[in-house]
């Protein structure tokens, strides 16, 4: 499976098509809405998600509530837009710079001035409407629908968040629809109500000290069957795949899985997952360490992924940058923003790890219907009951 997005921030829609997923899986339209309204949500956010109100529109793909094997085409409006329509529009403009809200202080830890030398754009505003974070709704729709896929064969995805600037929250090990349950009561997706408390006064504080805060968030994902991915290619190394998708989300700079970093500074026996074996449970592991995964290929344990945030770039004390139209020093522009996106992003990567999910599913187990497939996971299952 594949998809594909387009869109810029300030344009009419965001454009997904799924590309791929096979037929007869039931879709509920509500569930992937309220995929992209948690997306929306969480304390920090600024005015654009007072504006925006998402909801996907599938034009393509879908009949009667169903896939129908086809690419599947869904559309984001973008309720901004009215405010946006001369200077985004496609057809040439006159005017002045200021009327075309064109953009030549790049903003330092953003893409314009990269974007701008690389692709020779004077307006850097050609850059920033598509590396927007606003794309990422688009890729929560996608990602809505490989839930939907998932549920169909008993696999749960949820996401917490773990730490916000200086405030660390304690992990707690709850049964995943409690977290799930939890954590959506939460403002900033988090079980621990002390942190939370912490949480929001501090981005309360760095709000008004014009600055913005970054974090750190964590996706667990349970009912996953042993052998999705493989040892034999670097490039099939699930536990990998899933790693580039996380640090491709915007903002994100690193991902690690199961306890991750912390493996560098302890000892062998203090890491790796004891194996056991049981009639009931069959092969398993003691402990889950390694986030469930050994060798690129998921062990039949929880699989665990964190991934951190920086700070987001566009701060309301702006850092200094220079002008490409007369290279002085300047102070970078200013572009609506948030103060705080973890509890977002928190979101987002439930999202894009179970895109990969899904697709290693299917490279595992194969087949053009929901039927074929659940048929082919039933065969393993009982192959793997027999080992």
């Amino acid at each position: 499976m594949r998809y594909l997005t387009a869109g810029e921030t300030h344009g009419p829609q965001l454009t997904a098509i799924i590309e791929g997923m096979p037929s007869n899986l039931k879709i509920n339209f509500e569930e992937i809405n309220r995929e992209l309204q948690r997306r929306q949500k969480g304390y920090g956010r600024g005015r654009r998600m007072q504006i925006e109100k998402d909801a996907a529109n599938i034009v393509g793909g879908v009949r009667h509530g169903k896939s129908t094997g086809a690419p599947i085409a869904l559309v984001v409006e973008n309720k901004d837009w009215t405010h946006w329509t001369t200077v985004m529009n496609i057809e040439p403009i006159e005017g002045s710079d200021e009327e075309k809200r064109r953009v030549h202080r790049p903003r330092p830890g953003h893409a314009d001035l990269n974007g701008g030398l690389k692709y020779n754009h004077k307006d850097l505003r050609n850059v920033l409407e598509r590396s927007s974070a606003r794309e990422t709704a688009a890729r929560v729709a996608v990602g809505a629908v490989a839930k939907q896929f998932l549920a169909e064969f008993g696999i749960k995805v949820a996401g917490q968040v773990i730490r916000i600037g200086e405030v660390e929250a304690q992990v707690e090990n709850l049964p995943i629809d409690e977290l799930i349950r939890v954590t959506e009561e939460s403002p900033v997706r988090v079980v621990d109500k002390e942190a939370e408390a912490k949480m929001i006064a501090h981005i309360d504080q760095v709000k008004k000290e014009g600055d913005s805060i970054g974090g750190i968030v964590e996706c667990i994902v349970e009912g996953v069957p042993i052998g999705l991915g493989s040892h034999v290619q670097w490039d099939r190394k699930l536990d990998g795949r899933i790693a580039q998708a996380v640090v491709s989300i915007n903002a994100f700079k690193g991902c690690e899985i199961g306890i991750g970093f912390e493996a560098g500074s302890i000892r062998g026996s203090e890491v790796h997952d004891e194996i056991l074996y049981t009639p009931d449970k069959g092969y398993h592991r003691k402990t889950n360490r390694l986030g469930g995964f050994e060798g690129g290929m998921t062990n039949g344990e929880p699989i665990v992924v964190r991934g951190v945030m920086k700070p987001i770039p566009t701060l309301y004390k702006p850092l200094a940058s220079v002008d490409i139209d007369t290279k002085e020093p300047f102070t970078a522009q200013v572009e609506r923003s948030d103060s705080c996106a973890v509890p977002a992003a928190s979101v987002v990567m439930e999202h894009v790890v179970a895109w990969e999910l899904a697709c290693a599913l299917m490279e595992k187990f194969g087949g053009d219907s929901i039927e074929e497939i659940r048929k082919n996971i039933n065969n393993y299952l009982e192959q793997l009951e027999r080992y």
